[in-house]
């Protein structure tokens, strides 16, 4: 290969490096001296060109000869560095038979650096536990109990006022991972009811249709219960049809009738509805069931259809129902053929929580607007969340929101709201959350609430929070990163300006974010050599986002990518962490130290700790300052673990055509990437940023962040992890 041939061969792998340095490798490699590179040479070429430093210094660190580590050697890194002291032994032994390339090296039970590099760039090496990547949690409680992934309007692909309501919203909302799609049934042509956002211009789609797109896709991903969230608009007739669609297309899918089980007091769980389909609804008494039968037969024998009279802005806002001997009747006839088919999911107005909790049973729910559930946290916090612990809560994004933005679930979940409904088709910090959380327990789209949100008796605050278990304190060591990808082409400079931000979400006293310093004009192998650090007070309800920018003093920052995890599901030690979003990524090696644990801080967080929020309610921001350019550190800066990178592979969607990208540049991979495909491998050569991370005493992990560029260049899909825009 010549050197343009090898240049050519840097822009397919998504190689971005500067023209001299490449070419000053390739001479190198070159030792015929030819001007070509054959076999071996460009074996060596290819070495020196994915040669990572930090990873070279760990892994000599633990090997006597600098070649390779034996297996007594292996177990030493195991327990000192990645804490694994339990089982290290046997753990060593089948890594590396997993990872080890070298036939004889398995036999003689040593990892060379190639099997060191592919096992840091695994999933065990990964900063996400891998004990939370399978469904491990336990699934026989009541459905009140989890946090249940959600999706609003499902049907829209674009804005709420003009979009386009397709099937496929529903295909990718439930290839996902979510469990709780919304329909809203209007009267439609030749008696066939329609799925639309009604009073506007969204265009139209058969309600028949809809059904079969989710008994087709429901289970494909998860097996446990789907909701349907019918917002029912239609007349009598037509909502004979659609008692007789659901029936029809969704079979025994459908749950029509309650478990057999002796005097409930409360919801099934979703191991008892595994493989069902739920609707949630209005339902009639058995004396409204009556009264209204005889009512619609008599409006059917005058010829008159009588609409359901139900503001398709909020579900739960029914209007109350008006004297009899009026002339007017607020109140919509319901159908009791659709009335029989909600079970569990009695769809009731909300009052008051006591009212609620005087009146209502288990199987009614109530849906709030995000204004009215947020003044319901301030106001009310705590009976919130002792509401929310026998009774089902259903929150839906503003009437305001007509651009399908979203807001945070977060704070929502703080008060142990189970369905927060989200617009999945707009990318953003806030489905970056949302994916983050169900990420964990198998996709399987229900994540167990913590106990104290599942109390009745909680006298849990998520305003005013009396931290139910410790606080734990998070020390993250930003080292380096590599083949980060320009993402503002307009921007004056041509290569990347990399700062690496962490962000940690839970209750309002522990939201903060922290970033490093920029490297100046470096995105092919960026070091920051900074620690941050987090103290959080209800661990169990925080996530922890990394993110990548592209420092730009005109303006804010342009993004790179992301990757969110819940604190519970982190492990510690090093680890690449992959981002995501329309641009590119980045994984991370980090640590993370707890001190209720570890009354000894880390020699690398004694010599490299710039900040430490100790305060309640902190946000401190490491200050910035000039890189010192290409790969120049300062002499005592602990050698950085190793990281990972992610192979770059085009983007496609199911039917194999490029992938598009949503307004402003936001794209969401996981809309079109099957869930059901393994994740992306790592490989030398991809971004990523190289992070540690301790919460009681340092390990080395990695994180691998996929990504997606920009349309024209290569791309990478998210695996089904955080950033679940792809999956």
């Amino acid at each position: 290969m010549s050197f343009q041939e090898v240049q050519r061969l840097l822009h397919l792998m998504n190689v971005e490096m500067d023209q001299d340095y490449a070419f000053g490798l390739f001479q190198a490699a070159d030792t015929s001296q030819s001007g070509t590179l054959e076999g071996e040479e460009f074996v060596q070429f290819y070495k020196a060109l994915t040669k990572r430093t930090e990873v070279q210094e760990l892994f000599e660190n633990f090997s006597a000869d600098g070649q390779k580590l034996t297996l007594l050697e292996f177990v030493d890194f195991l327990r000192e560095d990645q804490k694994e002291a339990d089982h290290a032994p046997d753990l060593a032994l089948e890594l590396i038979d997993r990872y080890e390339p070298s036939a004889s090296g398995k036999l003689r039970h040593v990892l060379s650096m190639d099997g060191f590099l592919n096992y840091l760039c695994s999933k065990d090496g990964d900063i996400f536990n891998p004990d939370c990547r399978p469904i491990y949690q336990d699934m026989t409680r009541p459905l009140s109990h989890y946090f249940i992934n959600s999706s609003h309007n499902t049907y829209l692909v674009g804005d709420q006022l003009c979009g386009q309501s397709s099937v496929e919203g529903y295909i990718r909302a439930l290839k996902r991972g979510c469990r709780c799609v919304e329909v809203d049934v209007w009267d439609g042509p030749n008696g066939e009811p329609i799925v639309y956002h009604g009073h506007t211009l969204t265009s139209r789609i058969l309600f028949k249709d809809v059904l079969a797109a989710v008994a087709q896709y429901a289970f494909q991903t998860s097996d446990y219960p789907v909701i349907l969230s019918l917002e029912n608009h239609c007349s009598w007739e037509q909502q004979q049809s659609m008692a007789r669609h659901l029936t029809e297309i969704l079979g025994e899918q459908l749950l029509s009738t309650a478990l057999d089980t002796q005097l409930p007091t409360e919801l099934p769980s979703p191991e008892d509805l595994r493989g069902k389909i739920l609707v949630k609804g209005k339902k009639l008494t058995p004396e409204e069931e009556l009264e209204d039968k005889e009512e619609a037969e008599s409006v059917l024998e005058t010829g008159q259809g009588l609409e359901l009279e139900t503001n398709y802005l909020s579900e739960t806002e029914l209007p109350p129902k008006k004297n009899r001997k009026g002339k007017k009747k607020s109140k919509p006839i319901l159908c009791p053929d659709l009335s029989v088919l909600v079970v569990y999911l009695q769809s009731v107005s909300f009052h008051s929580f006591t009212h609620s909790k005087e009146n209502y049973h288990f199987y009614e729910m109530s849906s709030f607007s995000e204004s009215k559930a947020r003044n319901l946290i301030k106001d009310a916090g705590n009976e919130f969340v002792q509401h929310n612990a026998w009774q089902l809560s259903r929150v839906y994004p503003s009437g305001l929101r007509t651009d399908s933005s979203n807001y945070n679930p977060q704070e929502l979940w703080n008060a142990g709201c189970q369905m927060v409904a989200m617009n999945m088709q707009t990318a953003g910090l806030e489905m970056d959350i949302c994916d983050g959380l169900f990420h964990q327990n198998g996709s399987c789209g229900y994540v167990l609430k913590p106990e104290f949100l599942r109390d009745t008796q909680s006298s849990f605050h998520p305003e005013r929070p009396i931290s139910p278990s410790k606080a734990q304190t998070l020390l993250v060591q930003v080292i380096s990163g590599q083949q980060l990808p320009k993402v503002n082409e307009t921007k004056e400079k041509s290569i990347v300006d990399p700062l690496v931000k962490v962000e940690i979400f839970g209750i309002r006293a522990d939201t903060t974010r922290q970033e490093t310093s920029y490297v100046e004009n470096n995105g092919f192998n960026p070091y920051w050599g900074q620690t941050l650090c987090f103290r959080v007070l209800v661990p169990e309800l925080a996530m922890v986002r990394f993110v990548v920018k592209d420092y730009n003093w005109k303006s804010r920052h342009d993004f790179i990518g992301q990757y969110t995890v819940p604190w519970t599901c982190m492990q510690q030690g090093t680890a690449p962490a992959s981002t995501q979003r329309p641009s590119s990524c980045t994984p991370a090696s980090w640590k993370t130290w707890n001190p209720e644990r570890d009354t000894s801080w880390p020699e690398w967080a004694q010599s490299q700790t710039r900040v430490c929020n100790e305060s309640p309610v902190p946000r401190q921001t490491a200050r910035r300052k000039p890189g010192r350019g290409l790969r120049q550190r300062p002499k005592d800066a602990l050698p950085p673990p190793a990281t990972c990178s992610q192979l770059s592979v085009k983007g496609k969607t199911d039917q194999g055509s490029s992938l598009p990208e949503q307004p402003g540049g936001d794209f969401t991979p996981g809309l079109y990437r099957d869930s059901q495909e393994s994740p992306l491998d790592c490989s030398p050569l991809a971004p990523l940023v190289l992070i540690r991370a301790s919460l009681s005493s340092w390990a080395l992990r990695a994180v691998c962040l996929p990504w997606v560029r920009r349309a024209g260049r290569s791309s990478i899909i998210f695996p089904v992890c955080p950033r679940l825009e792809g999956q």
